[in-house]
């Protein structure tokens, strides 16, 4: 008997582990979503162009992690459908990678339709269903690799609207857009009206005479009877329609930005019959948030996130209105931003090819251009710019100019042509030279943005920004499995390390000098430094103390290495008092004085040229956060993420940041003096790290929900 119920137990224990296994490698309910094509989530809308294009999708949270995935491309939407891919099926691949997966089959055919899916195993080796179907059509295949997303029209009615006095309409859109004015007029007789638009008021009425190139326009329309629908004809701007400037889509009317409209002429209009039509990238309003328990730092926020989806029309990473251009310093602030708020990535790397064509002059504007690399391929995960570009992107860190103690001088007679055609150039008469900030003294305004920058050959800012080159070309090196290079690389990056510490760092007054030769030692030559990892531990918080006697010495350029400084030294007080300050070199004034994109300059009077729709001057749209919520990615893609937060004097704080495995939701209390609380939901598929001053060790971070509680005292 008792053997009897041995094999019983045996037996039913062996069903319940054969129902178990069957449930665990049963169909898992929820299929992959979040599908992109060369990280472009409606690839349906616009042509790719890369013949070999790279797939992603989101994990979904139940799943935890993936461990395998299977693609099916096809050519029509009936084979998909029946799970057949007659173009391509990758067949069922053991991996976590949820991002850039190449496409694998022969090349595909250009100005050609298709579709594909993705379905996943989790982390229970439980297989999902099939995702949603995406359609992808090919453009052109060509010497660029980057494909374009597609613009959006939002029509946008008034935020207020009224009749003045003298029976002209005013109205007011709520915010400045590049675009143009749709109208609905009937009338009884051919009349001409005169429409004005502007982004700036004064007394009440759009301001004629607006100053710098802060836009205003008066144009005439002709209305007559039994027409009704107009849509104005603006006259093209000499400044921003050269031939260095990014042309706009044929698709495209003349645009410009305006917030303000008046009308005169007409007999009775309502608000509803017009119609601010304004032109944008591809942008994702919901895609990124932030609150805190400050009000005037949610105010700046809200401020520089918009700014990244205004100034997106042309679809490059232009200087905002004056000229249309791309500059490599102006495109990696916005680079910074808007992967900030919104996981869009194809307007940054079309950007970084058009550099590779089109340098501009100033020496730190090419030392950008591999910070703008290594940025895409931190939070994509791509490597397809690096692989394509390695070569020329070595000159452009301008390793061709180093000395024997490893600094880099444009003084130097190895600046010649042949370097300028490296480059880029196609004049190689040209010479690139220094500029530390901008306005310099003695341009717009005799004070200049550089803090009286005393400017000599072997110059800090731009021996920093080369280390930080350095550091980047041996991790590419080591990634493309150039082992030799890569040596080479880190060793240069090295010796200009300690050749900057050596002969640039006064010990004894605890600052850097801007340059060799010159005892003066501006908030530029001590915050690039400590921004890109040449101080050592035992000099910042000198250095840091330093930063702060300068106060805001430098533009609103400079204010994104100022504050990667500041809260490098960890002084994180002292960098909320920029972000949320209300004097006229700060974020808030930009608001105070009625713009509602991020400006050229701190204020009309520290450039007197300047624009009001300049997105270099939107820092905080990156620095709330990645620094101060200190979130990161530590692997390429975020496939783990660290997270180092310096909240300050905050009480609370929300964050929801984009990334292409989806959003990490984060959010702080301050409970009392002695409970700080954190809650931090990481997207499936990702892993991560917590690190705080108030704890020893990091804490590892899974995905889904991590409560987190610190104790400061």
């Amino acid at each position: 008997m008792k053997r009897n119920l041995q094999f019983l137990s045996i037996a039913l224990l062996t069903i319940t582990l054969i129902i178990l296994e069957a449930c665990v490698s049963s169909e898992y309910s929820e299929p992959p979503t979040g599908l992109t094509v060369e990280c472009i989530r409606e690839p349906q809308f616009t042509k790719i162009i890369d013949s070999q294009p790279e797939f992603s999708w989101i994990v979904p949270q139940n799943a935890v992690l993936q461990t395998a995935y299977q693609i099916l491309v096809a050519s029509s939407k009936e084979l998909i459908d029946n799970d057949k891919a007659d173009i391509w099926d990758s067949g069922k691949v053991h991996s976590a990678n949820s991002g850039n997966v190449e496409f694998g089959g022969e090349s595909l055919t250009e100005n050609t339709s298709y579709f594909w899916k993705v379905r996943i195993t989790d982390k229970h080796n439980r297989q999902s269903a099939y995702s949603e179907v995406q359609q992808f059509t090919t453009g052109a295949f060509g010497d660029k690799i980057s494909s374009s997303n597609f613009f959006r029209i939002e029509n946008i009615k008034p935020r207020s609207f009224h009749r003045n006095e003298d029976a002209s309409f005013f109205a007011d859109f709520g915010k400045d857009a590049f675009g143009t004015l749709q109208i609905h007029c009937s009338s009884s007789s051919a009349k001409t009206l005169t429409i004005r638009l502007g982004e700036k008021l004064k007394d009440g009425a759009i301001d004629r005479e607006p100053g710098g190139t802060i836009r205003f326009a008066e144009l005439k329309m002709d209305v007559v009877p039994g027409v009704t629908d107009y849509q104005i004809e603006l006259v093209p701007d000499e400044r921003n329609t050269k031939s260095v400037a990014v042309a706009l889509p044929d698709s495209f009317p003349v645009i410009m930005p305006f917030r303000y409209l008046e009308i005169d002429g007409a007999e009775n209009l309502q608000a509803d019959d017009v119609t601010q039509l304004a032109y944008f990238y591809y942008f994702n309003d919901n895609a990124g948030s932030f609150s805190s328990s400050d009000t005037i730092l949610n105010q700046v926020w809200d401020l520089c996130k918009y700014s990244q989806k205004a100034t997106s029309f042309a679809g490059y990473y232009v200087d905002g209105d004056r000229e249309r251009i791309p500059y490599e310093a102006d495109a990696y602030l916005n680079q910074l931003s808007h992967y900030s708020v919104d996981n869009e990535y194809s307007i940054a790397r079309k950007t970084i090819e058009y550099f590779m064509d089109f340098p501009t002059w100033p020496t730190e504007w090419q030392l950008h251009v591999a910070l703008l690399f290594y940025q895409d391929y931190m939070y994509t995960g791509n490597t397809e710019l690096i692989e394509k570009y390695y070569e020329p992107l070595k000159y452009k860190t301008l390793m061709e100019l180093e000395d024997e103690d490893g600094f880099i001088s444009t003084k130097s007679p190895k600046l010649n042509g042949e370097v300028m055609a490296h480059l880029g150039f196609a004049d190689t008469t040209q010479r690139v030279r220094d500029i530390v900030d901008w306005p310099q003294a003695g341009g717009w305004g005799a004070q200049g943005e550089d803090d009286g920058f005393v400017f000599r050959p072997i110059n800090t800012v731009v021996n920093a920004m080369y280390f930080r080159n350095m550091e980047i070309l041996t991790e590419f090196a080591e990634l493309l499995g150039k082992t030799d290079e890569a040596a080479d690389f880190k060793k240069r990056a090295a010796k200009v390390k300690k050749s900057i510490n050596q002969k640039l760092y006064n010990k004894e007054k605890g600052y850097y000098a801007d340059g060799i030769g010159t005892d003066h030692g501006s908030v530029h030559a001590n915050m690039f430094p400590l921004a890109f990892g040449v101080v050592p531990e035992e000099y910042k918080k000198a250095v840091g103390d330093y930063i702060k006697t300068r106060g805001v010495a430098c533009s609103v350029y400079g204010a994104q290495y100022l504050m990667e400084a500041v809260y490098e030294a960890g002084a994180d007080n002292y960098a909320l008092e920029l972000m949320n300050a209300t004097h006229d070199r700060s974020w808030y004034n930009m608001i105070k004085v009625g713009s509602t994109i991020t400006m050229e300059a701190w204020d009309m009077k520290y450039k007197p040229n300047s624009d009001w729709n300049h997105a270099w001057g939107a820092a905080p749209a990156n620095i709330i956060p990645r620094y101060m919520w200190g979130i990161q990615p530590k692997t390429p893609g975020f496939g783990e993420v660290s997270i180092n937060p310096q909240m300050g004097n905050l009480t609370s704080s929300s964050l929801e940041l984009p990334t292409l495995k989806g959003k990490i939701i984060a959010d702080f209390k301050q409970i009392n003096k002695n409970e700080l609380v954190y809650s931090i939901e990481l997207p499936a598929n990702m892993s991560g790290e917590f690190i705080s001053e108030y704890s020893n060790e990091s804490i590892e971070l899974e995905p889904g929900k991590n409560e987190i509680v610190l104790h400061p005292n």
